[in-house]
């Protein structure tokens, strides 16, 4: 595991997306929370959102706090990074993790305006707003001993570099997200802020993975299914990498992979 460099305050990593509160962003909330980070957790549905907040403070010396938000958009998210710094004054927001989305699954014809317009006012709109609050904040802090100012990472999909039949909205928009997120890497890479896109190819065992699925052997079958828990820790590493060989795409996937 690696030693999170020393700082005068605890770093704060901000997570978006909470989503069941079984899948990857409680998984990483819980991993960066264990190791010596204060944990701001964004999200729509209030319910889970507190109770992986709740879950993290009642453990020692664990730090986590809420953050509803209405809308991924500009004005939202630059409200909740304000508040976020007003709760914990003194701390650096070191690392941030965009783990929202917006999947639709629908034959093309059949898609309405509202399922474009969600997906890509979720998957591009959201990241860019995410991405530019996340970027000014890491610009305000000097490069700790790892060589960074900060790491922004992108939860992203198959459908990333992929189309298939009924997810053309969700393909633009995490083709966007992929896009972006190599841009971002580029230009701001020379600023020794890491931008990595981390591509989830496969069904991740969550809550309602497991309820729709229906499958105790497929459950219990770890060389077919993704586990939020291993993905946060490869979030881990790619946000204490060390300068010298940073990460843009990590693909993960499950042992039996067979789409």
């Amino acid at each position: 595991m690696s030693v999170v460099p020393k700082y005068a305050q605890k770093p704060i990593i901000v997570i978006s997306g909470v989503g069941s509160g079984t899948g990857t962003g409680n998984a990483t909330a819980r991993e960066f929370g264990r190791n010596g980070y204060r944990v701001a957790l964004i999200a729509r549905h209030a319910g889970s959102l507190t109770a992986a907040a709740d879950e993290i403070n009642g453990w020692p010396e664990g730090e986590a706090a809420a953050f509803p938000i209405a809308e991924y958009n500009k004005a939202e998210i630059h409200r909740v990074f304000a508040e976020i710094k007003k709760t914990w004054p003194g701390s650096e927001i070191r690392v941030a993790v965009y783990n929202t989305g917006h999947r639709v699954a629908k034959p093309f014809l059949d898609l309405t305006q509202y399922d474009i317009d969600q997906s890509i006012q979720t998957n591009i709109y959201g990241g860019f707003a995410f991405a530019q609050e996340a970027i000014l904040s890491f610009r305000e802090y000097e490069i700790n001993e790892l060589g960074y100012r900060g790491a922004l990472i992108f939860t992203s999909a198959t459908s990333a570099w992929r189309g298939n039949p009924h997810f053309a909205a969700f393909a633009a928009g995490k083709h966007g997200v992929r896009a972006l997120s190599q841009s971002l890497n580029k230009e701001f890479g020379k600023q020794n802020i890491h931008v990595a896109h981390c591509i989830v190819d496969g069904t991740i065992k969550t809550k309602i993975t497991t309820r729709i699925f229906g499958n105790p052997e497929w459950e219990k079958n770890p060389d077919v299914r993704l586990d939020p828990v291993s993905i946060a820790k490869a979030y881990w590493y790619l946000a204490h990498q060390d300068r010298t060989a940073w990460t843009w795409e990590l693909d993960l996937r499950p042992a039996h992979e067979n789409w």
